[in-house]
This record gives C-alpha cells, structure tokens and sequence, in this order.
C-alpha cells in the first residue's frame, strides 16, 4: 500500500506563485509515476501533471503547460517526495489538488486521471483576483 500525504495549499492572489509537496511512503513507492491531479467545485477531476518513475520525464496539461513544474526526490529511503511548483496562478486553478501514484512499477503512463491508482488526501488551492 502506498500512503499520500499532500501539504502546501493555502490562499493566493492571482499572480502568486504556491508550491505543493507530497509525502510518499509504503512499498515500491519509488518505482511508481507520480502524478498531481485537480478537482475544482463542481467539476471533474482533471490530471494536471504526471513524472516518471525516476524523474526523467514529465507530462502536463495544456493549461497549466509553462506555468507548473512537477518534480521529484528520491534521495531518502523509504520515503519520496513530489512537488509541484505553480508560478502565474490564475482564478482558473482554483481547486483541490490532490497528490496520487500510478498502480505499477516502472509504468510509463502517467497522463491522465485514470493513469494513478494511489491517492492522497488533497490540499485546497484558492486563488483570488
């Protein structure tokens, strides 16, 4: 079982820069993509950025493309940690972010909601104008 913690939400105004992190933890944690996904109130959840296993490749949304950063740190045990950096924040991204993991090692699907498995508690992002 893989466990998900988020952190880094908060209130901004349109402009601002936020950053979120994800603490991952549980088996085979590090072989996993990761990935932040996005629920705004009354919609869908919409995938917003995923990272490959290592780090080496990444995938983005078109609206958030330029703007976020998706990474992630492997360096300690049994632990990894994934960021998303979101820089030139808009009305528009206003929602519950939510960390999640992909369902098997080493996969190189990492794009879209039904690509993760694993998910975290979310952290609410609120971005005023």
């Amino acid at each position: 079982q893989v466990q998900l913690v988020e952190s880094g939400g908060g209130l901004v105004q349109a402009g601002d820069s936020l950053r979120l992190s994800c603490a991952a933890s549980g088996r085979t944690n590090k072989d996993l993509p990761m990935g932040w996904l996005r629920q705004a109130p009354g919609k869908e959840t919409e995938f917003v950025a995923g990272i490959n296993y290592d780090g080496t490749r990444t995938n983005y949304t078109d609206f958030v493309e330029g703007r976020f950063t998706i990474s992630r740190d492997n360096a300690k045990n049994t632990v990894n940690t994934i960021y998303l950096q979101m820089d030139s924040l808009k009305p528009d991204d206003t929602a519950v972010y939510y960390c999640a993991a992909g369902r098997v090692r080493y996969s190189a699907r990492y794009s879209h909601v039904d690509d993760f498995f694993h998910w975290g508690q979310g952290t609410q992002v609120t971005v005023s104008s």
